[in-house]
């Protein structure tokens, strides 16, 4: 991978991880073209989404550092049933991710049909958020697992989870204004924890990336990572997701063509 590949996928990482439109399709996506072997970029993989997490908790640090003072009181009360329900949505995904990572990598990975048809799902899931519309309510305890569920959909690639979990909150009819940090809290664990797995199972050797060229991808997408995340807090206040969806399914059209060799 050279400085410029590395640019670019570091933009598309901290873009993409936020607005729901699918990070890990996007750099599946951007790889193929550029030709890239990912088990030979390990040390990069792990550093873009690593720099997105680092965004997540440069962006919402007040809300991080409020739900851990209210937590650590050892009382019931609003940060404590938060953070519950942040555990809550984690379980569905923990469970996916700790029996479908494999297959997952070992089928979806590479393969443009599947992961187009994945796009497509990720479209179907933003779609209907535009016919879905109930009243605005306080998530519950459900609701959480109903959102995790949503993300465990994400362990294939070209899933979006932002797109899923934000759209589902939105169906459940969760206010509009919580949703999105929800969504992204609820990842940090999942994601830090995916990330360790992965280092202490792939095999080093064969990194083929600089370090300088793994710290540019890095920079960029934490960059445009801090970005994203403070645009789709915003724009989710306003509920229209209805072009994300249209980009969904082109991207989801041009990755199946891809994978047909039509274009």
């Amino acid at each position: 991978m050279n400085l410029l590949e590395a640019i670019v996928l570091g933009l598309i990482q901290g873009l993409t991880e936020f607005l729901p439109v699918s990070s890990s399709g996007h750099l599946e996506l951007g790889k193929y073209l550029f030709g890239i072997d990912h088990e030979a970029n390990f040390y990069f993989s792990i550093a873009v989404h690593g720099a997105t997490v680092l965004s997540t908790l440069f962006v919402l640090w007040k809300e991080i550092a409020d739900l851990a003072k209210g937590f650590f009181a050892f009382k019931m009360n609003e940060e404590t049933r938060y953070v519950i329900k942040l555990f809550i949505s984690m379980i569905p995904v923990g469970i996916a991710g700790f029996f479908m990572s494999e297959i997952a990598e070992k089928y979806f990975a590479g393969n443009m049909i599947s992961l187009g048809i994945e796009f497509l799902i990720s479209a179907l899931f933003l779609g209907l958020t535009l016919v879905i519309r109930p009243k605005e309510r306080a998530m519950t305890y459900l609701d959480s697992f109903i959102i995790g569920l949503a993300q465990a959909f994400a362990v294939l690639p070209g899933v979006s989870r932002s797109g899923a979990t934000i759209a589902t909150g939105i169906m459940l009819g969760n206010k509009k204004s919580d949703i999105a940090k929800f969504s992204f809290l609820m990842v940090l664990i999942p994601v830090i924890g995916a990330n360790f797995i992965e280092m202490i199972s792939a095999d080093f050797t064969k990194e083929g990336t600089t370090f300088f060229v793994i710290f540019a991808g890095f920079l960029t997408a934490f960059v445009s990572g801090y970005v994203a995340c403070k645009l789709m807090i915003s724009i989710v206040r306003k509920g229209n997701l209805k072009w994300f969806a249209v980009y969904c399914v082109l991207i989801g059209i041009y990755s199946i063509l891809l994978g047909l060799h039509v274009i």
